[in-house]
């Protein structure tokens, strides 16, 4: 088992603990009716906005397609605004402001970001450039870096070609 995935019950318990105080924290100040009617119409705009976010991930991803261009951008775009929707949908007044800011511009910029980080940390970079195409590097000026020398080739019985058979580990 992965080792961050071990600590998800724990985050999901602390999640609902820390729903409930917050619904009661609303409900105190502002009466158990307003924190169920908040809750309630988070509940519903995040309803409606996951149609919307899903048929428009669908859209961007149809178009980079159909335009030859690599459609991770639509990709990471889509799944910030469906997580932004979901959250909002699901039951909860801080899940609906989480949800609710991953719908706000500037912060799904930063979580698409993020996100596309995280798919090229874990694909290879074969998948990274078909999904976001080619990487930008930043090239820095100043004093040159000295290049090292390459290593002399091992000659094996006297450089004669070698016939030979690859095999793969665990495939025999």
């Amino acid at each position: 088992m992965r080792r961050g995935l071990r600590f998800v019950p724990l985050a999901l318990l602390l999640a609902v603990v820390l729903e409930l105080a917050v619904f009661v924290g609303v409900g105190r100040a502002l009466g158990f009716g307003v924190a169920v009617l908040l809750v309630f119409a988070a509940s519903l705009l995040g309803l409606v906005l996951l149609r919307r976010e899903g048929m428009r991930a669908w859209r961007g991803f149809r178009a980079a397609a159909a335009a030859g261009q690599p459609p991770g951008g639509q990709v990471t775009d889509g799944l910030v605004g469906l997580a932004g929707a979901l959250l909002l949908a699901v039951p909860g007044l801080v899940s609906g402001l989480v949800g609710l800011l991953l719908l706000v511009p500037p912060v799904r910029r930063l979580a698409r970001a993020g996100v596309r980080r995280a798919t090229e940390r874990r694909v290879s970079s074969m998948v990274a450039g078909d999904l976001f195409g080619p990487r930008t590097v930043r090239v820095r000026q100043g004093a040159p870096q000295p290049t090292p020398q390459p290593e002399q080739p091992v000659v094996v019985d006297g450089g004669r070609a070698i016939e030979g058979e690859i095999v793969e580990p665990g495939r025999h």
